[in-house]
This record gives structure tokens, sequence and C-alpha cells, in this order.
């Protein structure tokens, strides 16, 4: 079986699942009444938000068949519309070129009067190309000699420029024994000397197996290398389409070790952004083979040539490797899966003699009626139905109850096997036995372990609490079920005074917060409290001893401790020049100091600044992309713990502390942080029947304060004349009241409030 495993990895927003629909196309893996826009995307809200959350296994079967029919080795290329050409785009544009040069030259000249006005077209048009290059001849594994044709263009398609009357049978089966010893499939025999411009498309491509990047496998003739359809090759193509957004790199992370290539995805239209600087460094760790692919080069905006240089400059690599696509259009789509057929090596098939088998978890999903699913990557041998496996991490037995591939649905097969990725049944119902990373193997002769993945480190925490005690167990079993498909989440039962039971919950930044708490309440039906997001400080206190501090609830109040550290980040960001100055200014409000600044291509720099972690909470994203008209990007990692100068903001509502939002602050931000705070629950509370105060308090003072009327309610309005004392008695009761309410009143915050204030 020809297999190749791959990935797309790229910054967010830039058509990854667009390219992913079009695959799934031009492979006819989905019938084309069953297509939509996001195929792979099939959670809501990847739908809603235009992201992708979750990655997503998929497995395409293609026939590789990159000839024409027999004619198309000895027929025009004009005349040829009947069949689908190697590299039609390109061979057209370069037709277009030669019929230029034949206007505007004429015929009758010597070919080196041709050759420099094809060249000067070919840089008028910005088709890469390469002159009177010698190519190794290669016979028998040894090099035999070399051959040098007029132009090489894109690293694709060979000229052979000629000025004679005719061309007959013995050019074309001289170029097309050129290009049974190299590693080229197409050539141009162009004729400038007949009455009239000739152009003969001579093709040598069957199905190749390749060592390093010469085919080793020959055609008998001519005519056999231009086959009919029926004479290529079967390939599986296994695609792992990967989120883009920093807060799910870890998602990628994942995929990359099931996988021996991948796509690196460019957008022609605003080049390389800092997340994609990230997944890079990450496949190379993992040596996987890179390919470069520029994407959206259908938009008006694009700049390819631009993109390329600095993909260039990133991969120290040659221009002829980037290839171009247009998930909308679909075009260079087909071009791509033959690159990714060539470029992506084969998976190692480790059969072993002992009817021993192993598989890596890659990622797994929880039913209700099938429970634990495991997605894996079969590294050795084969896995059927009811095959006796064992968890090496977890030490526990199970029997496959079913197996498949995913296409993208499930479908179940016989077995699956080395090289292969697909889905495990496993009917484990139990939490915390299946692991991201954990390898499966045979019960009776089991293999080591595969390397796995590292622990995700959560960077930002908050606290979860049901709206009453009596959901409690219903929330911890939705974040049991939730972390079977978000393997990144982390939660630990806690308790507090105000709140009752709950959940702190770590996640790996504020997208990613956002996303569970909304998965909560639509998948689960889950109505929440949610504390105000915080980060991590080690907290010295007074008697010395030193305490990590996840929650502001925790938070020790003013004077009961000595000293205070938090984690720092390095971030990168890439931005037009242009944008500097709002830059600078907002990295003084954030606390960012910069490391370094260096030009990243012609108008773009790239900073590395220094920041405390706790300033991303602050909506800095968001403002770097307004104060650079969303044209910069954002990539960070962990650093170091520094010293904070930090204090407790408590809010109070109608007299009584509101746990959930409380937060941790800067020391000179205080009086902006309360006012903030208060302003905006003044706006998002709802009137009760007393008037509402809402303070803020830092070290026991009140430093801003707002107020809500209380609704009017005119208790005499069913009256109808009388003595004015009815009135006044009724009235005098209301006041009454009033007052009552004013003591005892409770105000009742709604999940939409919790998240309003953790948006902020």
């Amino acid at each position: 079986m020809n297999i190749r495993n791959f990935s797309i990895i790229a910054h967010i927003d830039h058509g990854k699942s667009t390219l992913a629909d079009r695959l799934l196309e031009v492979t006819k893996t989905v019938e084309a009444r069953k297509m939509k826009d996001q195929m792979l995307d099939s959670m809501e809200l990847e739908r809603e938000r235009g992201i992708t959350i979750k990655m997503t296994p998929v497995r395409m079967n293609y026939h590789s068949d990159r000839r024409s029919d027999a004619d198309g080795t000895r027929n025009d290329a004009e005349k040829n519309t009947n069949t689908e050409l190697l590299y039609e785009d390109l061979s057209y544009k370069i037709r277009g070129i030669l019929f230029v040069v034949r206007k505007n030259l004429g015929l009758g000249h010597k070919e080196q009067i041709y050759h420099s006005a094809i060249e000067i077209e070919l840089k008028k048009a910005g088709i890469n190309f390469e002159s009177k290059k010698n190519i190794q001849i290669i016979y028998d594994g040894k090099n035999i000699g070399t051959y040098q044709p007029d132009f090489i263009i894109d690293n694709k398609i060979l000229i052979e420029l000629k000025a004679l009357p005719e061309i007959g049978r013995p050019q074309e089966e001289q170029i097309w024994s050129y290009l049974k010893g190299c590693e080229y499939k197409l050539a141009l025999l162009v004729n400038f000397g007949s009455k009239d411009l000739e152009i003969k498309r001579v093709i040598y491509d069957i199905a190749r197996e390749f060592s390093g990047s010469i085919p080793r496998t020959s055609a008998l003739s001519p005519s056999v290398s231009a086959g009919v359809s029926n004479q290529g090759e079967d390939y599986v193509l296994n695609l792992i389409d990967t989120p883009g957004h920093i807060d799910f790199s870890y998602e990628v992370s994942r995929s990359l070790r099931a996988v021996e290539g991948t796509l690196l995805l460019v957008d022609s239209t605003q080049g390389v952004q800092a997340q994609t600087l990230t997944t890079l460094e990450m496949a190379k760790e993992i040596n996987l083979k890179i390919i470069p692919v520029i994407t959206k080069i259908d938009s008006p905006l694009a700049d390819t040539e631009k993109t390329k240089d600095e993909i260039v400059k990133l991969l120290n690599c040659d221009r002829s490797e980037i290839l171009s696509v247009s998930g909308k259009t679909g075009e260079g789509v087909k071009e791509l899966i033959e690159e990714i057929i060539l470029r992506v090596p084969a998976p190692d098939d480790n059969k072993q003699t002992n009817n021993s088998s192993r598989a890596l978890i890659f990622d797994f999903e929880y039913s209700n009626h099938q429970g634990v699913i495991l997605y894996v990557r079969i590294l050795d041998g084969k896995m059927k139905a009811g095959n006796d496996l064992l968890f090496l991490q977890a030490k526990h037995r199970f029997i496959i109850r079913e197996l498949g591939t995913l296409n993208p649905e499930k479908r179940e097969t016989k077995e699956i096997s080395a090289g292969e990725i697909g889905y495990i049944v496993t009917g484990i119902k139990e939490p915390g036995i299946a692991r991201v990373g954990d390898t499966v193997t045979t019960f009776a002769h089991p293999l080591f372990a595969f390397p796995g993945y590292k622990e995700p480190t959560p960077i930002v925490f908050a606290s979860i609490y049901p709206e009453t005690q009596d959901e409690f167990d219903d929330l911890r079993s939705s974040l049991s079920k939730l972390k079977l498909s978000d393997s990144s989440l982390t939660f630990e039962e806690e308790s507090s005074g105000a709140l009752g039971r709950g959940f702190r919950c770590g996640f790996l930044g504020m997208l990613h917060l956002e996303i569970v708490t909304e998965r909560l309440r639509r998948e689960f039906d889950q109505e929440l409290v949610i504390t105000s997001p915080s980060i991590t400080y080690e907290v010295t206190l007074k008697n010395g001893e030193i305490e990590m501090v996840y929650t502001p609830i925790h938070f020790p109040d003013h004077g009961a401790y000595i000293s205070v550290r938090e984690p720092w980040i390095i971030m990168t960001i890439i931005t037009p020049s242009a944008y500097m100055s709002p830059l600078m200014q907002l990295f003084h409000n954030h606390e960012a100091s910069i490391i370094s600044m260096s030009d990243f291509s012609e108008d773009r720099i790239e900073i590395i600044v220094d920041m405390p972690l706790r300033e991303l909470m602050r909506n800095f994203f968001d403002e770097v992309k307004g104060a650079t008209s969303g044209y910069a990007s954002i990539s960070y990692k962990t650093g170091e713990m520094k010293k904070a100068e930090v204090t407790r903001l408590d809010v109070y509502v109608a007299e009584e502390r509101v746990a959930a939002f409380s937060r941790v602050i800067p020391e000179y931000r205080t009086n902006e942080e309360s006012e903030q705070v208060v302003e905006k629950l003044e706006k998002i509370l709802p009137q009760e029947m007393f008037r509402v105060k809402i303070q803020a308090y830092v070290r026991g003072k009140i430093i801003a304060s707002r107020s809500i009327a209380p609704q009017k309610k005119d208790v005499t309005g069913h009256l109808y004349g009388g003595d004015i004392s009815r009135k006044m008695k009724l009235r005098d009761k209301q006041k009454e009241g009033k007052k009552r309410m004013q003591r005892e009143g409770k105000v009742n915050i709604s999940h939409d409030t919790f998240l309003s204030i953790m948006k902020s």
C-alpha cells in the first residue's frame, strides 16, 4: 500500500480549512452533494468563528495519473484539449510567451535569438526559470553524463528550442531518452524554423519509486510512458488538519508526531506570520519533511514573489520548491497532491514476526455507547477487531471492539496496518485510562513505548462553579467528558466560602478559556459562575512559606505577604514598519520591554519583547490588531519568573463580595481597573426593586463606586379618588418594603454577566 501521512500547519486564517476542502474534492473523498465549506470543522463553534479548534484526521484515496494519453506525446498542446494535461496551467503560460515571441520576432532567426527573447518574457511574467543548467543523466544508479536543456521552468518543465524545417520522431525520442534518465517528467520541444511555431509535449511519466530525488523505474518506450490513465498507482493520503491559533498549538504538536511530512501554508496576501515560525520550529524538531505552499494566489492583493522571498529566507530553500495554490478556485491543488506523493516519505512498515503490533495515540474522543475511541497511528504490525491490547502507560488491558479509518466519517474495516491512521473502539468508560501520547500494543507480545508528548502546561487559570451546588456532580461529569476531547484542559476540585464547591481549571490561553466555557454551556447545558482569569503567582508569606496562588480568591490580603513573583513571556511580533509608533505606546502600557528588532522583509519588522504574562489577559491581542490595522501577528513562549508589584481587587455588589469578580491587578493600575469594572457592571447588571451599590475595594478601601437605581412601581395607580390618606398608607408601606429589600435583598448575577466580565 502506498501511504503518505501529512498535516497542514499555518497561521490562523491562512486558508487551511479551505485547502482541505479542495483536497477532499480532488480526491473525491466526499461526494459533491455532501460537500460544504469547512468540511473537517464539525464543531458548531468552529463554523461560527471560522477557525479550527480541534484537529481532524481524514483518509483520502488518490489515483496518481500524471499523464495524458498517447497522443499527448506527439500532438500540439493547443490541439490536445480533450485530455487533462500534466502541469496544465504552467504549460499554457509558457505557450502564451512562446506565441508572443513568435509574433514580435517572426520566424527564421537562430536559436540563440529566440532564447534571449524568451528569457526576457519569462522575467516579465514573473515565472521562475533556469537557463542552460546541466542535468545529470542516471543509468543503473550511476551518473553517466549530463544534458543541458535551454530552460528549466519552475523546476518542473524542460524547454528545448529548435530552428528546423520540421520536428520529427527522432527529435521527440531523443528528448524522451533524456527524460528517462533524469527526474523531470515533461519537456516542451519548441521549433521556430517551420512554417509556424511548433510545440510538442514530450512526456516521460510512469509511477515511480524514488531514492533520494532520482527515479529508479523506467518505461519501455515513449508510448508506454504516455500510456492510459489506468496504468497509474493508487495512494492513501492521510491528512491531519490542525488549528492555527497559538492557544491550540498543543493540538498541532500532537498531529506532527503522527505524520512524516507537513504542508507549511503561507498566505500570499499576508506573508510569513509569527505563528508560522512557532509551528515551523515544531516540525523541524522532529525532522518532518516540510513542503512550503503559498495560498490565496487568486486574490488581487496576492504578492507571491515577495512571499516566496520570505519563505526562501525562512527555510533556506530553493524558490522552485515552493508551491502555489488557491483553496478558493482549486488552482494548483492537483499539482500539490502530486508533490506530496513525491516529497513526503512513505512510512516505515515495521512488521513484527511474532504477531506483535504497536500504535501511537494522538487523540481520542468519548461516546456514551462505545466508550473511549482512540485515534491512532499504527507503528508496527496489524491490528484487528478482537485483538487483546494493552495501554503501556496506564497498564490497562482491553479488547478491540471495532476499528477502521476516517473518511472523514468513521468507516469500519477488518484491519489497519503499519503506516495507517485510524480509530479503535475500546469500550472503556472510565476516565483517566486513555492518554494522548500513550502507546497501545499487543498484550501477549508487548513492544516498547513510542516517545510520547510533553504534558501541556496551562498558563491561564479560572475557577468554574455551578450556578447551584445541586449541579456540582453534573459539572464534574461534564468536565471529565470534555477532557476526553480536549486533553489540554486541566481541572481539580476546590472550595470557596462564597461560591461553594467548584473546579480550578487550567487553560492554554484566553481563547482556550472562552471556547471551553462556551462548549460547557452548549454541549452540556451548564450554567456557570466563572471567576476572572488569572495566572500563577508565587507568593512569599510573612512566615517565610512560599505559596503558589492560581486564583484571585486565594490571593492573600495586603500586608500578609512579603513579595510576589509572576511569570513573564518572550513574545515575537511581526508587523509592517509603518505601525511601529502605535506599537511602542502599546508596549509601554503593557509593561513590555523590547529585546531586539530586526528587518524581517522589505517592509516588515520582527520585534521580540519581554512582557508579564498577565498583560495578555488585558486585551493585548486585540489592541495590537487595532494598532496595526490587523496586519501584525503574534506568537509567544513562557519565560522566567520575575518580581511583581500587584494587589487584589475585590468587587462588592449590594454590600456582598462577589468572589468571582476578584482579580489580581498591578498596583499602578488600581484606580483605572476599579473604575472599569464598576462601570461595566453598572451597564450589564439588570435593575432590581432596590438600589444596588457596586463598589471596588483595594486594600480595604473603596476606590470606585456606582449604583443602579431601583425599578419604579406606582402602588397607588389602581386607586381612583377617595381620601389621600389611603394613598399615603400604601406609599409608606412601599417605603418600608424598599428598606427591607435594601437590607436583605440579593442580586442574581447571570451566566452571561460572568462571561462578559471574563471577556473584558
